[in-house]
């Protein structure tokens, strides 16, 4: 992927140029805005500013981009935001997303809830909305943040720091339950022993929302997104490791640490398949202080992803990412949000061939029979010039680039064992 190139008042400049902060100055104020020059006569964007100036794209203008650019966006249809958009994902302006939720931010304290007279007409019914999981959450963060897709350029470029700084700039401009996203999302930065009391205070300052309830609040949550590092048993349940937290352990209660084993348990095992490069898992937990600065986990969420942070459905999609990222290919992951089956969904979409976003289809014979039946009928909705691959079979030849030749898909391509290894 090459640097983004945006027009602004007259002069074309690269996202990296050292003056680009000061013409988007320039212009931040005014109606003027830039224009991203990935296709011809360019697509308008509009500046938003978090710490420095960050060009951004405008609602509706995703797919108006060049597939390759860093701001193209497919269609909604193409993976579970499909069903969210518009009713639990609302875009109010360019910079205001508000996103509708179906776990609270917060317990409030006193009675329960009434329920209501048994008998007698109601005085409404009403139609269900549809509202996000947590795990919905983490894929949109995931997703705003550009994490679930691939450029050749990022190859060893994913660390700590940078998954941090683009996960909190995806959660600001986003509202839930009032308020915006970044102020209750934690993600550890990058730790060194060196700098542990340094570290330990900046995560203190973040977190002490969760030390002032307010009035009629028992608890305040934030979420906090890492790298699951393993579970310990203690005398007060189970402690919940996060990778870069080394000093500070997250408390879960053993019955529900049991429920989460059982219902991520193939995402758990993955990280120790034989496998040269092993997956990871990232957590998304809903977090309170139970007792002053100590975290208690209230829900959570857990998803697959590679050594390079892509997210992965099950370890089957794992050998195609390599071999994409292997044969220097652009790519986005299709993430599920709250579909029933993420089977419905591509596996992958190209987005370097000619004639835009091209599907790829995993078939693993390790698939729930459910999801088998869907992913069957996703290839045959596709028609006979869908690419295919079942993953008992060698991996067929990728669909070529953009200008290009056939490009032919390693003879060790199914062992996922050609990308470099990133520290």
């Amino acid at each position: 992927m090459d640097a983004a190139k945006y027009f602004i008042r007259g002069v074309t400049l690269l996202a990296t140029d050292p003056g680009l902060q000061e013409a988007l100055s320039r212009v931040y104020e005014s109606s003027e805005r830039p224009r991203c020059m990935c296709v011809r006569g360019g697509v308008e964007m509009y500046i938003a500013k978090h710490g420095e100036y960050v060009v951004k794209r405008m609602p509706g203008t995703g797919d108006m981009h060049h597939p390759t650019c860093q701001s193209f966006e497919p269609e909604p249809g193409l993976s579970g935001l499909g069903e969210l958009v518009g009713e639990a994902i609302v875009e109010h302006n360019a910079d205001h997303v508000e996103i509708r939720t179906d776990f609270p931010f917060s317990r409030v304290s006193g009675k329960a809830m009434p329920r209501g007279e048994a008998n007698g007409e109601p005085p409404a019914v009403n139609a269900p909305r549809k509202r996000m999981s947590l795990r919905a959450v983490l894929h949109f963060l995931y997703h705003r943040a550009g994490l679930n897709r691939w450029y050749p350029a990022m190859e060893g470029r994913r660390s700590q720091g940078v998954i941090k700084k683009y996960l909190e700039l995806a959660a600001a401009g986003v509202t839930l339950k009032g308020e915006t996203l970044d102020k209750r999302l934690y993600v550890p930065e990058p730790f060194r022993v060196a700098d542990k009391e340094e570290i330990g205070e900046r995560r203190r300052r973040k977190l002490a929302m969760l030390l002032s309830p307010g009035d009629d609040v028992a608890y305040k949550m934030a979420i906090v997104i890492g790298q699951f590092n393993g579970a310990e048993q203690s005398a007060y349940g189970r402690r919940l490791l996060v990778k870069h937290m080394p000093d500070v352990p997250l408390y879960m209660e053993n019955k529900a640490w049991e429920r989460a084993e059982r219902a991520y348990a193939a995402t758990l095992q993955a990280r120790d398949a034989d496998l040269e490069r092993k997956p990871m898992v990232v957590m998304a937990a809903l977090i309170y202080a139970k007792r002053e600065h100590l975290y208690q986990v209230d829900s959570l969420s857990m998803t697959l992803v590679s050594d390079q942070w892509i997210p992965l459905d099950g370890l089957h999609e794992l050998p195609l990412v390599e071999e994409l990222q292997r044969q220097g290919r652009a790519f986005l992951k299709p993430l599920r949000f709250d579909a029933k089956s993420g089977a419905c969904f591509p596996n992958a979409l190209l987005l370097d061939t000619e004639g835009g976003p091209f599907p790829l289809h995993v078939v693993s014979a390790f698939l729930d029979p459910k999801e088998q039946s869907a992913k069957e009928k996703a290839v045959q909705a596709a028609g006979g010039d869908a690419w295919v691959w079942r993953t008992d079979q060698a991996l067929p030849a990728l669909p070529p680039r953009a200008g290009s030749g056939t490009a032919l898909a390693g003879p060790n391509a199914a062992r996922g064992q050609h990308v470099s290894e990133v520290g």
